[in-house]
């Protein structure tokens, strides 16, 4: 673990071991050949245990993609893609995080690794990389919401779900959390829609258009520098729950 977390220049069993002071590599070969282990049982009791320790009742879940920059055309899932490590178009991986935090502490509790159509659609490639048979392409949303829902099945106590825009402009990714009952704070561009009884408008044109009483200050914490606004009206969320409802939050130094 500190290897892979340490300043290794390439994560291989060599590298690792050497920073580890070990003589060979034949330990850690060991366990990832040979050594039989469940990385879902893993990820499972990491969850009770960080629950145990790191959990509140208004803990966060949060949802993030994140690129792992490779060379050549074997790790499972690299292509060329958008990578938000790099910022710009690489040849990479894409894995999709979710992590908990609350006032005691923070810590990843899922992973996905996304695999494009161009793996998805390929079985030898697929069984040369050892990805199971008949794996089906998914969504960087799909598999947030598979590990939502993972998480909100375990012990880990949550109050509310955060992501960026690339999930929060996903409809069934919202209606999920509404159903579920999750309060849930997401990023969305502003061509996205708000609807309501009454309509359906781009979020920008609702703000140009709202009057200067729809807006509540609301500082984001302690000592920080950015200030959020609330706009009114509220309106009804898109699963037509009657307990919940939308509100929308504008970054106001922007």
């Amino acid at each position: 673990m500190r290897g892979l977390l340490g300043p290794v220049g390439r994560k291989n069993s060599w590298q690792i071991a050497e920073h580890a002071g070990h003589d060979t590599p034949y330990g850690l070969q060991r366990l990832l050949s040979w050594c039989r282990w469940d990385p879902d049982e893993i990820r499972d009791d990491l969850q009770d245990y960080v629950a145990e320790r790191l959990g509140r009742p208004d803990g966060v879940l949060i949802v993030d993609d994140t690129g792992f920059l490779k060379k050549g055309a074997v790790s499972a899932g690299v292509q060329r893609q958008y990578s938000g490590t790099a910022g710009r178009t690489e040849n990479c991986q894409i894995g999709v995080f979710a992590a908990y935090a609350s006032a005691k502490g923070r810590a990843l509790v899922d992973r996905e690794l996304y695999l494009p159509r161009s793996w998805t659609e390929d079985p030898d490639r697929c069984r040369a990389a050892r990805i199971p048979e008949g794996k089906p392409f998914a969504t960087k949303p799909e598999l947030a919401r598979a590990m939502v829902q993972r998480a909100l099945d375990s012990a880990l106590p949550i109050a509310w779900v955060t992501a960026d825009a690339a999930y929060g402009q996903e409809q069934h990714f919202r209606r999920m959390l509404e159903k579920t009952g999750v309060g849930y704070v997401l990023a969305v561009p502003k061509s996205q829609q708000v609807k309501s009884p009454a309509g359906s408008w781009r979020i920008d044109h609702v703000l140009t258009g709202a009057p200067a009483d729809a807006w509540e200050r609301i500082s984001c914490g302690e000592g920080a520098k950015l200030l959020f606004s609330g706009v009114l009206p509220r309106v009804p969320a898109e699963g037509h729950l009657p307990l919940l409802g939308v509100g929308l939050l504008v970054d106001s130094a922007r």
